[in-house]
């Protein structure tokens, strides 16, 4: 299958490549008499008269690339050049090597004033960037200016807030060009007025260090809001105070800036309404950035056992009461030169109470767990980022130190198969990190260096009683609590030295560097007698284990950034040597390994709006910390975990093929892509599962996993019905492996998501909103003769009526039917009301608002992993009514 997919993958490199040969360009400028450059020139290429051939338009320093198609004539070719208030200029070509450059003069004739009055949206395309005009989107009711992005077509917004463009993440909101937020771009779609923006702009095969524009390929994909010019002028602010019952309150204070010189986005927030306000702070690209880095960063290690989040919005379920301080600042020190601080404080109070019902289903034999549970957190979290950027033309320099604290109280009282159990864990975690790039030319090569150095420090401390559990914690003797501790402080640092010669079409860039990483894992779980003093559970109940990880790489790396066909290949070697030694357990162990992880990626653009993408990897992976304690550590309240075998060492292959089109004339966007995974390790899980509780152990057995994944996305705009329609489907399959029990299981997993949604403005004063989302869970095992399956029914529609400027109505309501085979059916209804007004003078805005008027105050779902069937039950707040006062500064 893998040489089948290499083989297919190097098909269609060959005919890219083919394509690629043949592709030429016509290349020049557009200026006026004076010699200024003519931005947004429309540039058309003509063959055999006046058939249009291909078109683009003028960069704004003047300069065009237009690609002339494979399969037309040489022969008779013209370009043309027009733009307003310039006489319009032709050109025959016959060289198509030499630049076609035109001087436009100036059109005497007076143009008539027209005055064009349209409620039909549009997009300006212009080279790589696509510019959305907001108060084509907007509605009266939309508040920030996240409430207009989700409604433009070809842009998705996930319930966490992450933004995709026709079907591929975002890696960054910019503000008016400058990089505010980093990727915490939450906090501006959430906060920032959307009437104080006048453009959403794309930006695919986003660059953003100019040093290396048109020389190194980037398939991101960048939002950037464009502000109006008054609202560059003042202070910009959009305040709300509400109160309601029972007993909620509602505050947010913002204060912005975004003027050319300083931007600013500051605000305190604070309720118990159910909006979590950590949400500001989701960094949705981190996990990409700590793989780009190297960085294995320990995970958290004991938890309370508590239940999966239920598949609703967050305002549905929580019960908070939380309170931020979020201040983001930037300063542009001249051009090109920049300094920023990101400052944050959140606290909060949350609580949950749920019941849940597990089933793992084993050959033979079914396991249940009966859990009954009312849990606390209060989080403490501060963070600290302070940015120097210098991002010239021929210089760059970004030095950020980033400092992260975060203070956690989490208390648990739970009945799990009719025992009691308190818990009580203390979490505290230190990050610290500096991030270092500098580049500069020499000559016409350019150099760079990094550095990256990083340390955590995580303390947890866990109790659980009363006297849980005695027969295997307290050979059978009763006491008072069971106490497990846990901690891996960690050095990170990765270093590097990298020489990029840019020459023609193709860059080429050789590293050299190093990565240290140093750790040590302490645990213990003691057993707190009667008289209040400590004993070991059992000999095998601690660790005291050191780790030492020491890589050196070198790595060539091959860009060819064209217009029309753009390649990335590295070819990273490394020697990587692990040590890790724990005299307890007379464990004493060293591993070095040569690894070579190749990647390409493709992308080419078979039009101006369409392309195909195509990319493999080949990766060596090597296990961490967690995988080699030998002593047992209680992860939460029933899981025993321990490992006795040699460090995990996997290969993981994986090959991805999309196709992406988009039109921005009739705004019609498609994508659809597909990839397939395949990661061989050499050992693999074993647990032993009772019915109050499963001890983890990992075994040196060969183990693989192989794993399928198809997505589609499409969306189109009808201008005869105002709407938006958006459509979308998701199909994967995992195959794995475990062994429980003694009985070694293989699970094929198949989850299926299909989406349809519409955005319509039916008149001036009504809008109507309809999504329908069907999930879909299967697992099957051929070892076991079974096979289970779960689907969900969500259903959500909004409909909007202002009959007069000033006031507006909402009513929303959400359905959700959840199905499974030999149970009841599951379902609920949600609805929301709201109705606001506007005066004048003052500017106030009054708003009247109850979320889940009909006072559904339970609600149960499902789910399917492998073999485990879990059905939960949780509390809900209920009727929420709230009264608030809106205005603007």
């Amino acid at each position: 299958m893998i040489k089948a997919i290499i083989t297919a993958g190097l098909f269609i490199l060959s005919l890219l490549f083919a394509a690629n040969v043949n592709a030429q360009n016509i290349r020049g400028t557009v200026t006026d008499s004076t010699g200024k450059a003519v931005p947004f020139a429309n540039v058309t290429l003509k063959a055999g008269g006046d058939l249009i051939v291909s078109y683009t338009m003028s960069k704004t320093d003047g300069s065009y690339v237009l690609p002339v198609p494979v399969d037309v004539a040489k022969s008779d070719l013209s370009v043309s050049v027009s733009c307003v208030g310039f006489n319009k200029q032709s050109k025959k070509i016959t060289d198509l090597l030499a630049p076609a450059n035109f001087i436009l003069s100036p059109s005497l004739s007076q143009l008539k004033t027209v005055t064009v009055k349209s409620n039909q949206p549009w997009l300006r395309a212009s080279g790589d960037t696509l510019s959305y005009k907001v108060s084509d989107f907007s509605s009266p009711q939309d508040r920030v200016i996240g409430d207009v992005i989700k409604k433009m077509p070809g842009i998705a917004v996930a319930a966490d807030g992450k933004i995709s463009y026709n079907g591929k993440s975002v890696s960054n909101v910019y503000i008016g060009g400058d990089n505010l937020l980093d990727d915490k771009y939450n906090i501006a779609t959430n906060t920032v007025p959307h009437g104080v923006v006048d453009q959403v702009q794309v930006i695919e095969n986003n660059q953003p260090i100019k040093m290396l524009q048109d020389k190194v390929m980037s398939d991101d994909v960048a939002l950037n809001l464009t502000i109006k010019k008054d609202a560059k002028l003042q202070l910009v602010g959009q305040e709300s105070i509400g109160a309601g019952l029972p007993g909620n309150y509602d505050v947010d204070l913002n204060a912005m800036m975004f003027k050319n010189k300083y931007k600013a986005i500051n605000y305190i927030k604070g309720n118990n309404t159910g909006y979590d306000v950590q949400n500001d702070l989701v960094s949705h690209n981190l996990g990409n950035y700590l793989q780009r880095l190297n960085n294995d960063k320990p995970a958290t290690v004991l938890s309370l056992g508590t239940v999966n989040d239920p598949d609703l919005p967050q305002n549905r379920y929580l019960f908070d009461q939380s309170g931020i301080i979020n201040l983001n600042n930037l300063v542009n020190i001249k051009k090109g030169e920049q300094l920023r601080v990101n400052f944050s404080y959140l606290h909060d109070t949350q609580r949950q109470d749920y019941k849940q019902q597990t089933q793992i289903f084993l050959p033979g034999d079914t396991i249940r767990y009966s859990e009954t549970q009312a849990n606390k957190f209060r989080p403490d979290i501060l963070h600290s980022q302070f940015t120097l950027n210098i991002n010239k033309d021929k210089y760059y320099l970004n030095d950020a130190l980033i400092m992260d604290y975060s203070h956690k109280n989490a208390y648990s009282s739970l009945i799990t198969n009719g025992t009691p159990v308190n818990q009580v864990l203390k979490d505290n975690l230190l990050d610290f990190s500096n991030e270092f790039n500098l580049m500069q030319p020499v000559k016409a090569n350019i150099l760079e260096v990094y550095s990256y150095i990083n340390h955590t420090n995580e303390p947890e401390n866990r109790t659980i009683g009363p006297g849980f559990n005695p027969a295997l914690f307290n050979h059978g003797a009763p006491y008072s609590q069971l106490q497990q501790t846990a901690n891996v402080p960690t050095w990170f640092t990765n270093n590097y030295l990298a020489f990029k010669i840019p020459t023609g079409h193709l860059t080429q860039t050789y590293k050299a560097g190093f990565i240290l990483q140093s750790q040590k894992l302490s645990s213990s779980l003691n057993a707190i007698q009667a008289n209040n003093t400590p004993a070991l559970v059992s000999d095998s109940s601690v660790n005291h284990l050191n780790w030492s990880r020491e890589k050196v790489y070198a790595e060539a790396g091959y860009d060819v950034p064209g217009k029309i066909l753009k390649i990335a290949l590295t070819l990273p070697v490394s020697v990587q040597q692990i040590h890790y030694s724990d005299s307890f357990y007379n464990l004493d162990k060293s591993l070095t390994r040569l690894y070579f992880n190749p990647q390409l990626r493709v992308k080419y653009q078979t039009g101006i709006e369409n392309y195909f993408s195509f990319l493999y990897n080949y990766r060596n992976d090597i296990g961490n910390i967690q995988d080699v304690y030998r002593g047992g550590i209680l992860r939460d309240y029933r899981t025993l975990y321990a490992n006795n075998a040699d460090l995990t060492e996997s290969k993981d292959q994986l090959a991805a093929l999309g196709f992406n089109y988009h039109k921005a004339l009739t705004l019609f966007f498609f994508s659809i892509n597909t990839s397939y995974n395949h990661i061989t390790a050499n050992n693999i899980a074993s647990s032993i599962i009772t019915n109050n509780l499963q001890q983890r152990v990992v075994h040196p057995f060969p183990n693989t996993i192989d794993s399928w994944a198809v997505s589609g996305y499409i969306s189109k705009y009808s201008f005869a019905l105002h709407t938006t329609f958006s459509g979308g489907a998701q199909w994967m399959s995992n195959h794995s492996n475990q062994i429980l029990n003694g009985a070694l299981l293989p699970y094929n997993t198949l989850a299926t998501t299909l989406n349809a949604g519409a955005e319509t403005k039916v008149s001036d004063q009504v809008t109507f909103s309809y999504k329908v989302i069907l999930n879909q869970t299967d697992s099957h095992s051929s070892a076991a003769n079974s096979s289970y399956s779960v689907k969900q029914l969500v259903q959500q529609a909004a409909i909007n009526y202002n009959p007069v400027t000033d006031l507006l109505f909402r009513l929303s309501g959400d359905d959700y039917l959840t199905y499974r085979q030999h149970t009841n059916d599951l379902k609920y209804f949600f609805a929301d009301a709201s109705v606001k007004y506007k005066f004048s003078k003052p500017k106030v805005d009054v708003e009247l608002s109850a979320v889940n008027f009909l006072n559904v105050k339970n609600y149960s779902s499902l789910f399917l992993s492998a073999n485990t069937f879990t059905a939960s039950s949780y509390a809900l707040p209920g009727r929420i009514v709230l009264l608030k006062l809106l205005f603007n500064i």
